[in-house]
């Protein structure tokens, strides 16, 4: 009983040396694909995108959203919390529901528009605070983001304006094909 014990022992022993070189290959591998420099930049870039997001999302819900709320078709309540009842539940008070967590509750059908004219909001506002960073980084880097395309005459697919050829059907951009040209 004791011979099997050591053997086995000392077959774990000899392996062990394996296991960890392929646990060192392993953790390599990783480190090598964590830390190259793409897979950083997108790291950084999302999380900067997350906090770019958050704080366009507080600008629009804080700041722009409640002086809207104080038009007279707004009823002086918050725009996400407008809503139209289609179907009342079984137990609709007199009135009506005050807010939509009450009419879900009661198992009203609701349409709640406010949400989505909110989220609308949300949507323009975060896209012309983008497109005016984009603007303002393009002035003052002289590096454009935005790039500005045209469309191939041959098969329509947009083409930076810089590009002399087109990627798609490799057509000339400056019209050299719509030149007569002699082969003689």
């Amino acid at each position: 009983m004791t011979h099997r014990w050591d053997d086995a022992r000392q077959g774990l022993l000899e392996s062990g040396g394996s296991v960890v070189r392929k646990a060192q290959s392993v953790w390599s591998g990783f480190i090598d694909f964590a830390a190259r420099d793409n897979v950083l930049e997108v790291a950084v870039g999302l999380m900067i995108a997350s906090a770019f997001t958050a704080v366009a999302n507080s600008l629009v819900s804080d700041v722009i959203l409640p002086p809207l709320s104080l038009l007279p078709f707004a009823d002086h309540k918050n725009l996400p919390d407008k809503f139209i009842t289609l179907r009342a539940g079984p137990h609709r008070p007199e009135g009506g529901y005050n807010t939509l967590h009450q009419a879900a509750d009661d198992g009203a059908v609701t349409l709640a528009y406010g949400r989505f004219i909110d989220k609308s909001i949300n949507f323009i506002g975060l896209g012309l605070v983008l497109y005016t960073i984009a603007t303002l980084y393009g002035y003052l880097t002289h590096d454009n983001i935005i790039r500005e395309k045209v469309r191939c005459a041959y098969c329509r697919k947009e083409v930076s304006k810089k590009a002399k050829r087109c990627f798609m059907c490799t057509s000339w951009l400056d019209g050299r094909e719509e030149r007569e040209s002699s082969a003689l």
